[in-house]
């Protein structure tokens, strides 16, 4: 699981959790299994809106439905909810959520909206500090210690967005990338060496 996989899971557990009915609704549960009309009568709810938390709790794994003739019902997946709670809720692994950068979280809503399913890069931001997000993005097509033509620098970006122009000044005028003089080479600047 990458990263960003357990930290959407984690959030994905914790909003399902965040609301008074669901709390109560997987404490019914956990008594025994219920139907949608006993869950609303029982919490004064509408069928309609404990159909939309018993959704919500679905969607994260912690309840399951089956059928019984014209009514569905709803039991708790408690070794689901002791596993998230486990895996979700260890020290080391909660600690780790204090060390995140603020600076990946912008990272990663720039490339949300900015690159598309595919990985590639829709369009160009017009803010300074997003662009810098997308070129960087685009660093991944190249390894250390390579040097490459422009003609093959151009076709890795291209990869990502059809404007390679862009792409290749905003590496150099970055100082991600170099190159010599008369742009026979480029290559990936050691971010050591810049402090970083």
């Amino acid at each position: 699981m990458t990263e960003q996989e357990y930290t959407e899971q984690l959030l994905d557990f914790f909003k399902a959790l965040a609301d008074e009915n669901r709390l109560k609704i997987i404490g019914m549960l956990a008594q025994k299994p219920s139907s949608v009309e006993s869950i609303a009568q029982a919490l004064g709810l509408s069928a309609s809106t404990t159909s939309h938390h018993l959704s919500r709790l679905s969607k994260s794994g912690l309840v399951t439905a089956r059928a019984d003739g014209h009514y569905y019902i709803y039991s708790l997946q408690t070794e689901t909810l002791r596993q998230l709670s486990q895996q979700l809720l260890q020290s080391e692994t909660l600690s780790h959520l204090a060390s995140r950068n603020p600076e990946d979280t912008f990272e990663r809503k720039v490339l949300s909206a900015f690159v598309d399913a595919d990985g590639r890069i829709i369009a160009f931001p017009s803010q300074e500090k997003k662009f810098q997000v997308i070129v960087k993005y685009a660093l991944q097509g190249f390894k250390p210690g390579v040097r490459y033509s422009e003609k093959q620098v151009n076709e890795i970006l291209s990869h990502y967005n059809e404007d390679t122009a862009a792409l290749r000044r905003g590496l150099i005028e970055y100082k991600w990338m170099d190159r010599e003089s008369n742009g026979s080479a480029y290559w990936l600047v050691d971010q050591h060496d810049q402090g970083a």
